[in-house]
């Protein structure tokens, strides 16, 4: 991908300010990420996934972290116990132990940073890649030990602490694919260290604006007891449903059209097959476990029913799935609308792409991820994320520039007003870095405030008209998109999205 991918016209007085309407003004906001995950697979593949779109973001941490479900204990033979985890659950009775499915020489992070490593002098030829020296600098430990437990500092939560308290504008996205108790420390040690001082509350608003919790569930519950109670007013990912499904058992939860991204077949042509970071990619069968002796994962496994892994002492929390397909990417929603495929769905919730977007039911929950009937706003994305995610894998593994496809590129205004009736014109432009033949399509996503129905004058047109629905009232927004794929193998889509004012 080359870097005129990325020359949309954003321009952000922070990530959630307005556009400005002037289409001639060139500059790039990447969002800043720190990610927080736990030695679970599906935290795995996310970390995969995530490596693949690092020039679509500032990466700035890549923090080991525990869970419920993952803590390494602290080697001193102390025992820790919560009441209602998954020990004793599934017909578990466990007492207090020293640790919970974590291996003492645990590394799958470094693992991901030695795969992208090998990987990097051809990523380097298709996009922005940080060099590896980069992406081994920002990784850290955070408060592993113990389930829940923000007793104390950590080299991650200080360095969540730093980004946090820097100076960089705009806002900082941490997410917690685990527990949050890393999360949770930082902001207590912040808060230990201010709060009382004549700067607090000036520091502690600053400071709610500024990070944003994408969140992957209540992991160890450090959210709802602290930082819910003492930082009320922080901003949590707050989206419904999957738009793009990841999730164990995802496969059982697409169109008939789209299982073929999930299955064995297609995994095998297109991701497991494709050097180091595909290798590390699991999927049903693969033979592998993260924890050795892990009586909760039997996911390597094939070949065997529920009862058979029953009788061998495994618990079954899901049903056994045939070789090869698709396993789990259950964290990868609370990045996916932090990509840069031009929909800018990380500027507001309310805005949708390929992680879905945040809907009026939603208002209140604590909860950041809710699976439910589909959201008929919300386009089938699934062929383009992972026909996207394919490419970025064959990219990995391709030395040279025109042996791959890349995307399309867009140039328009982010912005533009008008009255009802008036007709506005589009200057838009797209090309294609490898001259393939492109199909384009102007369509309304109906998430602006204009119920209606509008539509340009040429939607098969890059450059168009469109005129304000008639019926439009001052202060409505609609929401164009120009979505450009190309006719390359395989097909890679990009998007520009246009908000239209009514004024």
């Amino acid at each position: 991908m080359k870097k005129t991918l990325y020359c949309l016209t954003v321009c952000l007085a922070s990530l959630f300010a307005s556009c400005s309407a002037d289409p001639t003004v060139q500059q790039v906001e990447k969002p800043r990420v720190i990610v927080t995950c736990d030695p679970e697979l599906d935290d795995l593949n996310s970390l995969i996934r995530l490596v693949l779109y690092a020039p679509d973001m500032q990466l700035e941490g890549l923090v080991y972290a525990s869970s419920q479900f993952h803590w390494k204990g602290d080697g001193k033979g102390t025992k820790w116990f919560v009441d209602g985890r998954e020990y004793t659950r599934n017909g578990l009775n466990y007492g207090p132990m020293e640790s919970w499915r974590w291996d003492p020489e645990e590394r799958f992070i470094d693992d991901v940073v030695d795969a992208y490593t090998a990987s990097y002098p051809n990523l380097k030829v298709h996009g922005d890649y940080p060099t590896p020296e980069y992406m081994r600098s920002i990784v850290r430990i955070g408060n592993i030990e113990f389930d829940g437990d923000i007793s104390k500092d950590s080299p991650g939560s200080d360095l969540i602490k730093e980004k946090i308290l820097d100076q960089v504008p705009g806002k900082l996205f941490v997410t917690a694919w685990g527990g949050c108790s890393t999360i949770a420390r930082a902001l207590k040690s912040i808060q230990d260290e201010y709060e009382g001082t004549a700067q607090w509350n000036e520091m502690k608003a600053k400071i709610q604006d500024k990070v944003y919790l994408c969140l992957s569930g209540d992991q160890d519950d450090t959210f709802a007891n602290y930082i819910k109670p003492n930082w009320p007013e922080i901003g949590v990912l707050n989206i419904r449903g999957g738009t793009v499904p990841l999730a164990y058992g995802a496969q059982n939860r697409v169109s008939e059209a789209d299982k073929m991204y999930y299955s064995a077949e297609w995994l095998a042509a297109n991701i497991s097959s494709r050097g180091p970071l595909g290798e590390m990619y699991r999927i049903w069968g693969d033979g592998k476990q993260m924890v050795k002796g892990d009586i909760m994962d039997y996911f390597g496994l094939s070949g065997y029913n529920a009862d058979e892994l029953r009788q061998m002492g495994y618990v079954v929390w899901m049903p056994p799935q045939p070789k090869g397909v698709f396993l789990a990417e259950g964290d990868t929603f609370t990045y996916l609308n932090l990509l840069g495929n031009g929909l800018r769905a990380f500027e507001d919730d309310t805005y949708g792409g390929w992680g879905g977007r945040k809907q009026p039911d939603t208002e209140g929950q604590t909860s950041t991820f809710v699976l439910g009937a589909p959201d008929p706003v919300m386009p089938d994305f699934v062929p383009a994320a992972q026909n996207d995610f394919a490419e970025r894998m064959h990219w990995a593994v391709t030395p040279k520039f025109e042996d791959a496809n890349h995307h399309p590129v867009i140039t328009a205004p982010l912005a533009l007003s008008g009255k009802p009736g008036e007709t506005l014109k589009i200057k838009a432009k797209v090309t294609d870095p490898d001259n393939d033949e492109l199909a384009l399509r102007w369509w309304q996503f109906k998430v602006g405030s204009y119920e209606g129905d509008a539509s340009v004058d040429n939607p098969s047109e890059a450059a168009t008209a469109f005129t304000i629905p008639a019926d439009a009232k001052a202060g409505d927004t609609i929401h164009l998109i120009l979505e450009a794929t190309d006719h390359g193998t395989p097909a890679l889509t990009h998007y520009h999205r246009l908000i239209v004012t009514v004024q």
